[in-house]
């Protein structure tokens, strides 16, 4: 495990590299009352300076939420490989021409009909300042491997965990 305020730059790559192919993050936020809500967000884009951005409407609940409180947190999941990985960091709402027009993809028309242009568009930049993962081997069989070796040596099936400072 990391220890210290420094940035663990191998540790962040790894992290990263986990959310890559996952294609929907959930996005908690915390209410007025402190009450924790989650939304599936499309998995964007992680940046050169590790900022991970995702297209919102300007108007929702959970850009009143950011704005009140921009604690947040993103967590992945893709059963398949076995991969799991949460980030915690602070979240802000961005109205920027510019920036919507060189992250835009036709594909978001699903949401925002009206296209990039559209006044309700906006993006949320999340600072990441810490990092979790845990990555197993996707394989079936060495899975099941694991399993059976654990329940006869009592041992914990080998599961790779990390918390990462990304700060």
């Amino acid at each position: 495990m990391h220890q210290g305020n420094h940035r663990d730059h191998e540790g962040a790559k790894k992290l990263f590299e986990l959310t890559k192919d996952v294609k929907v993050a959930m996005l908690t936020t915390a209410d007025q009352s402190g009450t924790l809500n989650s939304r599936p967000m499309w998995n964007n884009e992680i940046d050169e300076n590790g900022d991970i951005w995702f297209f919102t409407k300007l108007h929702s609940p959970k850009t009143a939420e950011i704005s009140r409180d921009n604690q947040v947190n993103l967590a992945y999941s893709d059963p398949s490989s076995q991969t799991y990985v949460s980030i915690a960091g602070k979240a802000e709402v961005i109205r920027d021409q510019k920036l919507i027009d060189e992250k835009w993809q036709e594909s978001l028309k699903t949401w925002f009909p009206n296209g990039k242009n559209d006044p309700e568009v906006g993006l949320i930049r999340i600072h990441p300042e810490q990092g979790e993962y845990w990555d197993s081997p996707s394989s079936t069989m060495v899975h099941l491997y694991g399993y059976v070796k654990a329940s006869l040596t009592g041992e914990s099936p080998k599961t790779e965990t990390k918390k990462v400072n990304l700060a």
